[in-house]
């Protein structure tokens, strides 16, 4: 298979995308030390969200997310979100899923910091959550990734928003 530039960095941005979500979930679940230290890790009887929730959160949202601290919905949530996230991103499969979740994930961690610290609009959340629409209309899975055999199987030729 021949494929032009644009799609090989459509392809890597993706992937790599994927990774940055992927490695969320593995440092929060396991404490690799980056983000998070062994001994507050999920594994460990930590809360992958509490902190950040608790005390990371600024501006007219703060108290709604800080609300949620502690919820076991919300770390479940958060968690599988990082982890289904990451892995669609990664294989290129569920590429429209993951991209307008991750994208209502990045606008909500947006949310929790507005404004954001070094621009009074613009971060990085919301630059991640434009390419993240963004591959879902390239079909970027299709590429260094599983997604034309995805989108040739029955079940997403019956429901194309798992392509």
């Amino acid at each position: 298979m021949k494929y032009a530039k644009k799609q090989y960095v459509l392809a890597f941005v993706r992937i790599g995308l994927g990774w940055i979500f992927l490695w969320a979930f593995l440092d929060k679940v396991f404490g690799l030390g980056f983000a998070t230290e062994a001994e507050s890790a999920w594994l460990a009887g930590g809360s992958p969200t509490a902190g950040f929730l608790q005390f990371g959160t600024a501006g007219p949202f703060a108290s709604v997310f800080q609300g949620l601290a502690g919820s076991a919905f919300v770390e479940w949530l958060f968690m599988i979100g990082l982890l289904l996230i990451g892995l669609a991103l990664i294989f290129g499969m569920g590429v429209k899923i993951a991209g307008y979740t991750g994208a209502l994930l990045m606008l909500l961690m947006w949310l929790a910091v507005l404004p954001p610290e070094h621009n009074p609009i613009l971060d990085d959340h919301i630059i991640y959550g434009l390419i993240l629409i963004g591959l879902t209309f390239v079909k970027s899975g299709h590429w260094l990734g599983l997604g034309k055999w995805w989108s040739g199987t029955e079940l997403v030729k019956k429901h194309s928003f798992l392509e």
